[in-house]
């Protein structure tokens, strides 16, 4: 069962659109490829907008590609998870999770950045 299981939330102000499930990063504006990331939104934020973000334990993200069990994940270009490549590491997939494609959710096990 997918669930956010947060340790820590915590809250910024958008800077722009935030998609939820996606990742956010320390200045509040939705993760780039590769960039580091503060947390995973829990809901989505108009610019301006307080929006709560799951900092340290798991969270439910969308996918951006297809991921393997256990794999290490970043952001990709639009703060979605990929496996991870070259850029920050944000977590790990929780066990038993799997991505098949775009546009699917994973319960990620976020790691300190």
């Amino acid at each position: 069962m997918r669930q956010n299981l947060s340790l820590l939330t915590l809250s910024v102000v958008a800077v722009g659109a935030i998609t939820q499930a996606r990742f956010v990063t320390p200045a509040g504006d939705q993760a780039v490829a590769g960039e580091n990331a503060y947390g995973v939104a829990v809901t989505d934020a108009a610019d301006g907008e307080t929006v709560a973000v799951v900092n340290k334990g798991t969270a439910v993200v969308e996918a951006g590609a297809l991921i393997a069990a256990g794999a290490l994940v970043q952001a990709d270009a639009n703060g979605r998870a990929i496996t991870k490549a070259a850029g920050t590491t944000l977590g790990r997939l929780a066990p038993g999770e799997s991505a098949g494609a775009a546009g699917d959710f994973v319960e990620v096990i976020l790691f300190d950045n």
